[in-house]
């Protein structure tokens, strides 16, 4: 009997690519659920390149919007132990960050049980064994990653580590399978030595070269915007929940408000924020994250307003030491953060907001503490022999330098035992060999970056045709990195299934 994969697909070609190749790789049958826009769909409904047994489009299945049925939804969280509002509120499109709709506690509880009860279908009519994804960043993925969880389905989710341009795939993201079977070393490398090698990574540039660029190119910005005005009937407000609110005229006017925004905020930034870091001074750096990332939603959804984080900070530090905190250069492509915001961070006594242009690493080295919600700050701390606190669970927590919060009111008794840690360079260096052992070379930000130009003028614009002899062409192009990475899949299921066979 074949292995039946069902694989979540969206405007992140990845997992379509990988599907490409990994059906020469493995015989099973392929099932998709397509989160994708109106005109990329047709790609989807044409195309032969990957043989799926069936497919479903995930944005035929949530609308309409009806009375929703509460008692079938407080059941449905019972059974799979799967809290439905806190994906809905952690959710940018539902609350918080959209700027082009207003969606009502009816709205959206009505699309919570349209999914909910699509997502029911779909597993208990194919019965996959595997759910190949990327990892979660929207509510909709997330709540069917938690479901096929909650079905005993082995859930496969990429993501690319901290350790250069390497992937890994794991039933949790960022928590490596197995992380609790590291081994002791009975020699180990000096922090000088993990310091070399971290550095070699060259990860500030990875991140930046994946976050800042390609969108940020004026090109890319003027023919994603000629496509979207004059060569899309954009249908997608209609049939896409995603897109409420999203006439041509109310995006041009967003567009145009956002580029005003960024050059009036960057303006005042750099004005205001601090450029040199005072090093003689005893300091706690905290990061910002860049908003609207899984980082600060779905990963810690408890911790998603930094204003009163950062405050909490600031009354659990000892009274000789200040909080540095350093906006993400990043932010840029969400258009700064309110003048407000940085003016009230400003107005804390012992706060001090840092320019974005600092450089984090030196902010590290001096600092005494590193605290972070979920970024990689608390893993690239523990190099430089600086303890860190994290509200999220990845596999890094299990260093011995960092803490995880879990309660808040834990905050002023975990800064004062970090900083009274001493490092040792010997675990860092079993989970550094942990990781080198247990991940494959796949350069995601490359491979994001190529598909970005050729498909989606620099990420700047989602809603667009694609065609069979532009998708060859593409896989044809990177054969070489995704005929690896679905090695590395067909690897993985083969475990995993023999696990279960010997279980």
């Amino acid at each position: 009997m074949k292995d039946k994969i069902v694989v979540w697909l969206d405007s992140n070609l990845m997992q379509f690519s990988l599907c490409y190749y990994l059906q020469k790789e493995i015989d099973a049958d392929f099932y998709a659920i397509i989160d994708i826009t109106d005109n990329t769909r047709n790609f989807y409904e044409n195309q032969n390149l990957v043989k799926f047994k069936k497919i479903w489009y995930y944005h035929d299945h949530t609308l309409p919007i009806k009375n929703p049925d509460l008692q079938y939804l407080a059941l449905f969280e019972k059974n799979y132990k799967i809290q439905l509002w806190k994906l809905a509120i952690s959710d940018r499109i539902f609350y918080h960050f959209n700027d082009f709709y207003n969606f009502s506690k009816n709205e959206i509880l009505s699309i919570l049980e349209n999914e909910c009860k699509f997502f029911e279908t779909v597993l208990d009519e194919i019965k996959p064994n595997i759910a190949i994804m990327h990892e979660p960043y929207q509510h909709q993925d997330e709540l069917f990653f938690e479901l096929c969880k909650a079905k005993k389905i082995h859930v496969m989710a990429f993501f690319f580590t901290h350790m250069g341009y390497r992937g890994e795939i794991a039933q949790k993201p960022n928590y490596a399978d197995n992380i609790d079977t590291v081994k002791k070393k009975e020699s180990h490398r000096s922090f000088s030595e993990l310091i070399k090698y971290y550095e070699s990574l060259n990860l500030s540039k990875k991140l930046k070269k994946q976050n800042i660029e390609p969108s940020g190119n004026k090109s890319n910005i003027i023919t994603g915007a000629i496509d979207f005005l004059f060569k899309t009937k954009n249908k997608n407000p209609e049939t896409h929940y995603s897109y409420f609110g999203h006439s041509k005229i109310n995006v041009l006017l967003n567009a145009i408000s956002g580029a005003n925004k960024t050059r009036s905020r960057w303006n005042y930034l750099d004005k205001h924020l601090v450029k040199n870091i005072d090093q003689t001074q005893k300091f706690v750096y905290y990061p910002l994250h860049i908003e609207q990332e899984r980082s600060t939603l779905i990963a810690t959804p408890f911790y998603t307003n930094d204003m009163e984080f950062v405050k909490n900070i600031a009354k659990s530090l000892p009274i000789n030491y200040i909080l540095y905190v350093k906006e993400h250069p990043s932010q840029i492509t969400r258009h700064w953060r309110s003048k407000k915001f940085y003016q009230e961070l400003n107005k804390i006594p012992n706060v001090t907001v840092i320019h974005p242009h600092t450089s984090s690493l030196d902010l590290i080295k001096n600092c005494s503490l590193v605290i972070t919600l979920s970024g990689t700050a608390a893993l690239e701390a523990a190099f430089y022999e600086k303890p860190a606190i994290t509200c999220s669970n990845f596999d890094y927590t299990i260093l011995p330098s960092i803490e995880r919060l879990k309660s808040i009111e834990d905050l002023p008794q975990l800064i004062q035992h970090s900083l009274e840690k001493k490092m040792d360079s010997k675990s860092l260096d079993e989970y550094v060999s942990f990781k080198e052992n247990n991940t494959f070379e796949f350069n995601n930000a490359n491979f994001e970056i190529k598909s970005s130009e050729k498909f989606f003028h620099g990420g700047r614009f989602a809603d667009v045709n694609i065609t069979n002899d532009k998708m060859i062409e593409f896989l044809d192009e990177n054969k070489k990195s995704l005929t690896l990475f679905a090695h590395a899949y067909a690897q993985k299921i083969h475990n995993y299934l023999k696990k279960n066979e010997d279980n």
